[in-house]
């Protein structure tokens, strides 16, 4: 054990904070007054830590194997620096892909994604409550101003989207995956559309009514609890917006997902797919256990893609592709102040989770989000994943006449419509 603790000294010795570590038995190791420490049960986290495996030390550490001190930033730091290479680095062979689409199309059935989509999203209202904005908006914001807070940038978010989509008084607006229900609720009472809201998540379900009806919003705003694929294809919409919910599609279904917005819009609408995107050029998930980590804890099931491969399923769904924005550093920003808030109200977090998942159950959550919100951070700071806000129309066939000859689509030549 001698050799594996002198290997960690001189990698914690090149860490950009300092890291103090307590073995099994109680010998310590590093400064004492470190501004992280680890304190260890047993000598297989140890190596799990000296090899690197970022996401099975997070898993020790939730179920309590390991014990952490430090500010969230600075474990995060730590983490980066221990980490064997760039884990946005997939494995390309022939039989790990085939392994991974078959995973994929056993993850993404109607049953299996709603039973994944309810165990991330009905985790707890109060709990959200606790960290998010007072929209309770759970996607990437825009900091339009630098000095704005979370929950200006949020609705500057909202807004860049209404914008983008050229939303106007009377259109039928379907937002797919539509959270808690700010964007729906934003492009209503702001925009004048005629809005439907879908998701899998009972709880939001149940809020975003409740909402509806508080602000009286009944006769042009509705919210179903329904899968994208039963949604009926009669009556297309003007405009569609999908938001941090492509992420949960699966790769093999993603041709037949943007076939089916295809069909549900109108004609030279337009559709704005906001979601993560992958930092690889191959499909997988982030190495270093990390995926591994996020998929048993936070979201089974979601899988990312690169954007140039989510461009190719929209061509292949019928969609053109107009504009792509990446807000990859809005997200880092986003997330961290995320981890801050949840950090703030730790204690009360804490409480709100034991109504609905027994102090043991709380525990567990409590301290997977921890690591879930500034891990997140991190990977979106260094680039290993990325947030692309993709505009795209389905052309409806005419070359038009005067200025907007053969746009084929609502979409303007130039962009400054969205910022004036």
């Amino acid at each position: 054990m001698d050799s594996l603790v002198q290997k960690l000294d001189s990698q914690l010795a090149a860490l950009p904070v300092t890291v103090a570590l307590e073995l099994p038995g109680g010998r310590r190791v590093g400064p004492p007054q470190a501004a992280v420490k680890l304190a260890f049960q047993d000598w297989s986290s140890l190596a799990t830590l000296a090899a690197g495996q970022i996401g099975k030390l997070a898993e020790d550490y939730v179920e309590q194997r390991v014990r952490l001190e430090g500010r969230m930033r600075d474990i995060m730091a730590a983490a980066a620096g221990l980490l064997p290479g760039n884990p946005a680095a997939s494995d390309t062979s022939w039989w790990t892909q085939m392994l991974r689409r078959a995973r994929s199309l056993a993850s993404h059935t109607q049953q299996k994604d709603a039973e994944q989509i309810r165990f991330h999203y009905d985790v707890s209202d109060d709990f959200y409550a606790l960290w998010l904005d007072p929209r309770r908006v759970y996607s990437c914001a825009y900091y339009s101003d630098a000095e704005m807070t979370i929950a200006q940038a949020q609705e500057a978010k909202l807004d860049h989207i209404c914008r983008k989509l050229m939303l106007r008084p009377g259109e039928r607006f379907l937002d797919i995956g539509a959270g808690w229900g700010g964007l729906l609720l934003w492009a209503a009472e702001n925009y004048g559309v005629k809005g439907t809201g879908i998701t899998l998540s009972r709880n939001q379900h149940a809020y975003v009514n409740g909402l509806i009806e508080q602000k009286g919003l009944q006769d042009r705003v509705q919210m179903l609890l329904l899968d994208y694929r039963d949604l009926p294809e009669g009556q297309p919409f003007d405009k569609i917006a999908s938001v941090g919910m492509f992420e949960h599609v699966g790769q093999v279904n993603m041709p037949a997902y943007f076939g089916k917005i295809f069909r549900l819009l109108a004609p030279g609408g337009l559709v704005m797919n906001h979601g993560i995107t992958a930092g690889s050029l191959e499909p997988g998930q982030l190495g270093a256990g990390m995926g591994d980590f996020i998929g048993k804890y936070i979201f089974p099931g979601g899988e990312l893609l690169h954007p140039s491969l989510v461009l190719r399923d929209m061509a292949v769904g019928g969609l053109e592709m107009v504009d792509t924005e990446n807000l990859r550093p809005h997200y880092a920003r986003t997330l961290w102040a995320w981890s801050d808030a949840l950090e703030d109200r730790l204690d009360e977090a804490r409480v709100v989770l034991e109504k609905t998942h027994g102090p043991q159950g709380a525990g567990t959550v409590l301290r997977a989000y921890r690591l879930y919100l500034s891990g997140c951070a991190m990977t979106f700071e260094r680039g290993w994943i990325a947030l692309h806000q993709i505009l795209a129309t389905r052309p409806d066939g005419s070359m038009n006449t005067g200025a907007l000859r053969g746009a084929q689509s609502l979409y303007p030549f130039t962009r400054d419509y969205i910022y004036r």
